[in-house]
Order: structure tokens, then C-alpha cells, then sequence
């Protein structure tokens, strides 16, 4: 019987201890999981902090440019009385010519590739007198991307249009879009591009005050509200007579041809 007893006593400890240590344990995992709570709260109000903070930054990284209509435009740039208001027209066609417009915006890696494709196609149209080309730029993608470099490159084409160097501008930008979409370009560079396509002497000094002065950065945001109250959804974007061309025509210089031989007999 004495040992029955101390075997009982013995078994009885053992489950206290039992009992104390899961009690321990589960003081333990409490002790945790409370922990883990806290700091998941305050690394959510941190991160919210943050991204607050950080979407404050850009926004103020972003030189917010307000259009006004009344703001000068380009040498041959057409106003805002137009049908397609703040365009750049290009080429020699006469009036009545089927008329292409293209939206593009110069960080736009799709227009660039357009460009590729088929930029000097679309160009020889107007030069040839085949169609009027009517440039179309916007900066809808500095919204996207946080910057104001479309804006910036669209208001240093103007300069370089003011000095007779519309397509070699338009085209040079595209061939020295940056790699990362989105990097944009400081205007620097806008400077190397206008010696890059032959721009010098007092020429060259226009333009470097003209970028400079930010001249014609508000006819690019005219330009954009322009994209923004046509309800255009992206770029690049065309039309022929004001009918919507698929961008694979636009690319294809035998079918683009084609669109705009139909528009001129209809």
C-alpha cells in the first residue's frame, strides 16, 4: 500500500509540473502573439507613413503645369480655335488632303516603336503632300510615371520648331527615349539632341533659352487637356478624316497608304 500511495504522489507532481509547464508555455505563446500584434500595427502605421510621405514627394517632385489657352504656341502651331487644337502640323498637303492625326507622347515606348516602324513613312506623307500630318503630343504619361518629362520634352519641341527643326526634333527624342520608361530626361539633354540634329550658332542659342525659359510648357499642357477631353485613351493613337486607325495600320507604311487613298475618294 505505501508504495500504491508513492507511486499516487509521484503521478500527482509529475501532472502538476505537467500543468505548470503547459501553463508557462501558453504564457509564453501569449507573450509572442501579442508582441508579433504590436509591431504588426506599427509597421502598418509606419507603412502607411510612409507611402503617405512618399506619395506627397512625388507629387511635389511633379512641376504641375495648368493650361491656359491664351499661352503662345510654336511657330505654325495651331490654336486653340482649331479642330485639332495646339497640333503640329507637318508637310506640304493642300487643303482638302486626307488629314492624319497622331497622338503620341515621347516617353511612350509604343509610339517609339511606331516611330520605328513606320515614323519616316508617315512623315514622307506630309512632306509629299499626300496627307496633312497633324502631331498630336501629350503628356498624359506624367501622371503615370511621377515625372514631368513628356511635358518638359514636348515644350523643347516647340523651341525646336521655332527654329525649323520639327521632324529632326520629334524624331531624334524618340531615338534617344531612355531605356527605363519612366527615367525621362533632364534638359540637358534636350541641349545635346538640338547639336545632335545640327542645330548651332544663334540657332542653337534660341533654343537653349527657350528651353531654359520653359516657354512653351503650358502649350503642352493645353496640348494634353486637349488628349483629356477627347477621351483618348492612350497612345500612340491615330485617325484618318477623323475615323480611328489601328495602330498595326499606322505601323505598316502600304497600309497606312491605303487607309488614306480610301479617305481621299470617299
Amino acid at each position: 500500500m505505501a508504495g500504491g500511495s508513492r507511486d499516487r504522489r509521484e503521478r500527482a507532481a509529475a501532472a502538476r509540473e505537467a500543468a505548470q509547464a503547459s501553463e508557462k508555455r501558453r504564457e509564453r505563446t501569449v507573450r509572442i502573439i501579442g508582441a508579433v500584434a504590436v509591431l504588426a500595427v506599427v509597421a502598418g502605421i509606419i507603412g502607411v507613413a510612409l507611402f503617405a510621405r512618399s506619395s506627397e514627394q512625388n507629387a511635389n517632385a511633379i512641376d504641375i503645369i495648368e493650361p491656359d489657352p491664351t499661352a503662345p504656341v510654336p511657330e505654325g502651331v495651331l490654336g486653340a480655335d482649331s479642330e485639332w487644337a495646339f497640333g503640329v502640323p507637318y508637310g506640304t498637303a493642300a487643303e482638302g488632303a486626307p488629314v492624319i492625326e497622331l497622338w503620341e507622347d515621347f516617353q511612350c515606348p509604343a509610339c517609339a516603336a511606331l516611330e520605328e516602324a513606320n515614323g519616316a513613312g508617315i512623315a514622307e506623307l506630309g512632306e509629299t503632300g499626300v496627307a496633312q500630318v497633324i502631331w498630336r503630343p501629350t503628356a498624359f504619361l506624367d501622371r503615370n510615371l511621377g515625372n514631368d518629362a513628356s511635358n518638359r520634352a514636348i515644350a523643347a519641341w516647340g523651341c525646336a520648331i521655332d527654329q525649323g527643326y520639327t521632324r529632326e526634333f520629334h524624331d531624334a527624342v524618340y531615338s534617344n527615349q531612355p531605356q527605363e520608361e519612366g527615367d525621362g530626361w533632364p534638359n540637358d539633354d534636350f541641349i545635346a539632341i538640338a547639336e545632335e540634329i545640327g542645330m548651332s550658332g544663334d540657332s542653337l542659342d534660341a533654343f537653349s533659352t527657350c528651353v531654359a525659359d520653359e516657354t512653351y510648357r503650358v502649350w503642352a499642357a493645353n496640348s494634353t487637356q486637349e488628349f483629356y477631353d477627347g477621351g483618348v485613351a492612350g497612345t500612340p493613337f491615330g485617325k484618318v478624316n477623323g475615323i480611328e486607325v489601328p495602330n498595326a495600320t499606322l505601323a505598316d507604311k502600304a497600309a497606312l497608304l491605303a487607309a488614306i487613298t480610301e479617305a481621299a475618294g470617299s
